[in-house]
């Protein structure tokens, strides 16, 4: 049946066709930094000078927001008195950041959530307890303090502040951490529907797909800061799991174009890679890279730390890329990705083509198909399902290992390589034991009969698991 809207179809073909592979590992883009981070970043590394490194947050400073323009607040800066070290005294450096700066994350507001209710309808049905519905309900009652709204002020004076404007209210996860991130959004998103605050969250998912429509992928975190890379693909999931509590057909509809593009920017240029597995069949995988080969703004005195141990200039960018890329991955920092544990310099995680994103992308490419079904957009359905059925082949055929029962990791070999397509070489799959081995039981796929195991072997008790059978082509 012809599609119901040839411009979404359009739009998919011609996202298809654009994308490209082959880039070498420290050829990839860079996504350019603002003035403003500029100058945070230098304030950070005087504070650590100044206050020295025990209990030092680098991140504290480039989530300051200005109280002038930053003309003036680097014409007051230069002219503070230092020492030989580039340090200012402490009195200096208090009055400087109490006159011209704001506090961290006074740019968001407080906001309670107005699908709130104290004990909500239905809640937790199977929980039995008192004493733990009740502890229960004291942590569904956390929603009204990790509440947020952008204040007015960013939206007038965007330039004085690193936090990006969001249009809808927002769920920060707490403590240091003042904006909202993407891949925590989808266990915030569990936890609203289990609070039965349906809007709540589909606030946070509108906030994601609009960070999507301007940037071309969800950003790790609403931060100017984050924009060189993205994180765990799960914005499909989310959508995923409102539509089963909600039936809500609109935000479907508004979601699939928003995904088109999240589906393309995993699966070209930099992030898509070519394998040839032993049977000379051709699979195209993805992997984790960030758009940056400098320290990461939120996190720079300690990156800097780290290259100090490296001699050249080339060097050093490497390891910012791969830093900022397992950033990317959502587990930094990992042995998973150093070629010599525990050595944060020997980091390759560009070189890896990883179990959980590619699992995640399944996913993604499942939801969209059915979303695409729900929708009326047969064609685009047809698509995604097929490219489902070849990334579950490709899975099956890079990453499972059949003597440990396990999908594992696959390195494409050395960083300096730069191939179109790489040979597969099972001595290339990494045979150690990380939680992400399983994340394929997720999918149902690749499950077995329903069977489930008290612990992993080798790993000990940590929860059910299905079991992982012989998988299924």
């Amino acid at each position: 049946m012809p599609t119901k809207n040839p411009n979404l179809l359009s739009l998919f073909f011609s996202l298809i066709m654009a994308a490209a592979t082959g880039l070498c590992p420290d050829s990839g883009p860079v996504k350019p930094s603002t003035p403003l981070i500029s100058f945070l970043e230098r304030l950070q590394a005087t504070a650590l000078r100044t206050l020295g490194p025990t209990g030092f947050d680098p991140k504290l400073y480039v989530d300051l927001p200005l109280k002038f323009d930053l003309a003036t607040t680097e014409a007051a800066f230069s002219k503070l008195p230092r020492s030989e070290n580039g340090s200012v005294s402490v009195r200096y450096l208090e009055g400087f950041l109490g006159k011209y700066m704001g506090v961290a994350g006074s740019d968001l507001v407080a906001a309670e959530p107005g699908d709130f209710v104290p004990v909500p309808e239905g809640f937790l049905p199977k929980v039995e307890s008192p004493e733990v519905r009740a502890w229960a309900l004291e942590v569904h009652s956390l929603w009204k303090n990790l509440s947020r709204k952008v204040s007015e002020e960013i939206l007038e004076k965007r330039d004085l502040h690193t936090l990006l404007p969001l249009p809808e209210r927002v769920i920060i996860p707490g403590s240091r951490f003042r904006e909202v991130y993407y891949w925590d959004s989808y266990w915030v998103i569990r936890g609203l529907l289990a609070s039965k605050m349906y809007d709540t969250a589909k606030a946070i998912v509108n906030n994601l797909i609009s960070l999507l429509d301007e940037y071309g992928y969800v950003l790790n975190g609403a931060r100017t800061y984050y924009t060189n890379r993205s994180q765990p693909p799960l914005l499909s999931s989310m959508i995923s799991e409102i539509y089963k509590k909600t039936g809500d057909v609109a935000l479907v509809k508004r979601a699939l174009p928003s995904l088109l593009k999240e589906h393309h920017f995993w699966n070209s240029g930099i992030h898509k890679v070519n394998l040839q597995d032993a049977e000379g069949c051709n699979h195209s995988m993805s992997r984790y890279y960030a758009m940056w080969n400098k320290p990461r703004p939120e996190s720079a005195t300690i990156d800097e730390a780290f290259a100090s141990r490296l001699s050249s200039a080339s060097e050093k960018e490497h390891l910012y890329r791969q830093l900022a890329s397992t950033a990317e991955s959502g587990w930094d920092f990992s042995s998973r990705w150093m070629r010599n544990s525990p050595d944060i310099t020997t980091l390759a995680t560009t070189s890896i083509i990883p179990v959980d994103l590619n699992a995640y992308i399944l996913k993604m490419e499942l939801d969209m198909a059915f979303f695409a079904r729900v929708v009326g957009e047969n064609s685009i359905a047809e698509k995604f399902s097929a490219a489902s059925k070849a990334r579950h082949a490709s899975m099956n055929s890079i990453f499972w290992n059949a003597e440990m029962k396990q999908w594992l990791d696959y390195w494409v070999g050395n960083d300096s390589e730069c191939k179109e397509t790489h040979r597969w070489e099972g001595h290339n799959q990494n045979q150690n034991i990380f939680a992400s081995n399983f994340i394929p039981l997720w999918i149902d796929l690749f499950s077995s009969d329903g069977l489930w195991l008290v612990k992993w072997s080798g790993v000990g008790i940590l929860g059910r698991v299905r079991v992982a059978s012989r998988p299924k082509n």
